[in-house]
């Protein structure tokens, strides 16, 4: 059954076509290429509600848990959520991981082509491992930062070396997007 209300036949899929079984390396390879997209959604799941706390802003942004215990206090239904939690080392933590994902990714190619998919995805692990140390034992901004980014530079790895594959049940055929 089509999903979205419209068909696309297989003949019409660019890519290369390839007669194949469901294997333990094919749903290695899903999992993998899935993983690859899912850690966006997590960091933007855990980084929500991280900086919503109260003692993760009392060790690494006093000033913004100042702001939002002194507008719960005043019970002021005039101040935004964006005026509480304003503050430009606040915005450093979020975004950096997205600023260094992005620039990664302009590097990940290169390092795609010339070690190959498997050395990157490698490389994107061993990053990802050393920003989550890093942020697990940070003790100020600037290390938490500095895991962000490396967690952000696995981030674009993992995306430009994960495969993007499409199953089609209907002819058992396994189509890889290059």
């Amino acid at each position: 059954m089509p999903a979205g209300g419209f068909s696309v036949s297989p003949a019409s899929l660019p890519g290369t076509e390839f007669e194949a079984k469901i294997t333990a390396a094919v749903v290695v390879s899903c999992v993998m290429a899935a993983t690859g997209g899912l850690i966006f959604g997590y960091d933007i799941g855990i980084a929500g509600g991280v900086t919503a706390m109260d003692d993760f802003l009392r060790e690494f942004f006093p000033a913004v848990l100042e702001k939002k215990t002194r507008t719960r206090e005043v019970k002021e239904t005039t101040t935004s959520n964006y005026c509480k939690y304003d503050d430009q080392g606040l915005q450093l933590f979020t975004s950096s991981i997205y600023l260094a994902a992005l620039v990664a990714t302009l590097f990940a190619s290169y390092t795609t082509r010339r070690l190959g998919r498997r050395l990157t995805m490698l490389v994107a692990g061993v990053l990802f491992t050393v920003g989550a140390i890093l942020n697990g034992a940070a003790r100020n901004l600037a290390t938490l930062v500095a895991g962000r980014i490396l967690l952000g530079c696995a981030v674009g790895f993992a995306n430009q070396a994960s495969r993007i594959l499409s199953y089609t049940p209907y002819c058992n055929k396994i189509y890889y997007c290059i």
